[in-house]
């Protein structure tokens, strides 16, 4: 079975939202084993929806639309998609009942424009709303598009995702005959090209069905490995397969085969441990205590976070020593052990993390460029354990973020090896 999405709306072209609705449906079509093939943003013009729905109906066994579907005259999808089948309008009654009802509850006068919101396409199955009052439709478009499917759902993202949930994954899954596994390899310290010449024999000899994908974001560098297929077991065998080889050959950057976040993979090490960690930032302003403190149930493992920008801060919070600023700069390693240490003593931790360099526009120099990071890492029982400068490469708020990742990698490195 192959399907397509068609988001409809004038502000996913103009930038003015992210299309999330399209992503949260092709994973979650993913996971029944129907494959998306094509994503499509078209306008409000209800001619330009028509022409969409029927080169995608043309194709696709599923066509799946969200947007255009509410009261206002902007909102043309219902009447393209009856147009293009030759077919009237019809009003639901679940569908009116669940209107009054919600208009009821809000002490809203009902009006035309709400009654139009439980009229459907002639033959529909209608998809309830339970988060909202446009009613959803199944439609089977027989003779000139093949029986193909297509299925109608608000933009509201909360409401098509129930509609999804409830009602339109368990009917597609009962139709699918195709079963997709997909798991993510998540790394960290090496770059997409280094990665792709070390598994080059591995991708060469992918099984029938497998794809292995690069998914570079602003810190590092995902693969998703993705089997598609009829059996079940052959699946999940030629797709282990593959994960295994990868981590075999690349396991020392790989720190999960899941969906889970570095910071995520350093709290349940943490955890496991039983130690704790805290932060003292300047360049990242926080972020890293952020990140940390991101995870439901850090607090059983992070202390606390110091953020000393200045170089007051940094001697009256940290009791890092004015005559190592002076000498070395603000930006340098032996700052970045001392603010460790202090952190350490400060805050009683078995880990503390610093950060201190040049996220830009300004304050770089030849000796110390835009992108420049000292980190350090301290251990309660040994003092400091390592400190690094390392070089970045982009704005300031890449930088920050690029500052963070490279720091928590320290700590994860220093967790799978000790």
């Amino acid at each position: 079975m192959r399907s397509e999405i068609v988001s409809v709306g004038d502000e996913l072209l103009k930038g003015q939202r992210v299309n999330t609705n399209a992503a949260f449906m092709a994973e979650a079509l993913a996971g029944i084993g129907v494959p998306v093939c094509r994503v499509v943003a078209c306008s409000d013009d209800e001619a330009e929806i028509a022409a969409v729905f029927a080169e995608s109906l043309e194709r696709a066994d599923m066509v799946l639309v969200t947007g255009g579907l509410g009261p206002t005259r902007d909102d043309r999808t219902k009447e393209a998609a009856r147009h293009l089948l030759g077919r009237g309008l019809e009003l639901s009654e679940e569908a009116f009942a669940n209107v009054v009802s919600r208009a009821g509850k809000r002490g809203v006068e009902m009006t035309e424009l709400l009654r139009d919101q439980a009229m459907v396409i002639e033959g529909s199955h209608v998809i309830a709303n339970t988060k909202g009052t446009a009613a959803g439709m199944m439609l089977c478009c027989p003779d000139r598009f093949q029986n193909h499917f297509l299925v109608l759902m608000p933009g509201v993202p909360s409401e098509m995702k129930a509609m999804m949930e409830l009602t339109v994954l368990p009917w597609l899954a009962a139709l699918s005959d195709t079963v997709i596994r997909h798991t993510p390899i998540k790394t960290v310290g090496i770059g997409e090209s280094t990665l792709a010449e070390m598994l080059v024999d591995i991708e060469d000899a992918l099984p029938a069905g497998t794809t292995l994908a690069y998914l570079p974001h602003a810190a590092g560098v995902n693969l998703m490995i993705s089997t598609l297929g009829c059996g079940q077991v052959e699946v999940e065998r030629d797709n282990r397969t593959v994960v295994e080889a990868i981590v075999q050959r690349a396991g020392k950057f790989v720190y999960a085969t899941k969906e889970v976040s570095l910071e995520a993979t350093i709290g349940e090490m943490l955890t496991t441990r039983g130690m704790t960690v805290a932060v003292a930032e300047s360049c990242t302003g926080g972020l890293v205590a952020s990140r940390l403190t991101d995870v439901p149930g850090s607090s059983c493992y992070f202390l606390q976070g110091f953020v000393v920008y200045s170089n007051q801060a940094k001697e009256r919070s940290l009791g890092v020593p004015g005559e190592i600023i002076d000498r070395f700069g603000a930006v340098s390693e032996e700052v970045a052990r001392a603010m460790a240490v202090g952190c350490l003593e400060k805050s009683g931790a078995d880990f503390a993390l610093s950060t201190t360099g040049i996220a830009g526009p300004a304050g770089g120099s030849l000796e110390k460029p835009l992108g420049m990071l000292c980190l350090a890492i301290a251990k309660k029982t040994s003092g400091v354990m390592l400190s690094k400068t390392l070089f970045m490469h982009g704005d300031r708020e890449m930088n920050k973020l690029r500052f963070s990742e490279a720091v928590l990698r320290e700590l994860w490195e220093f967790l799978r090896l000790g």
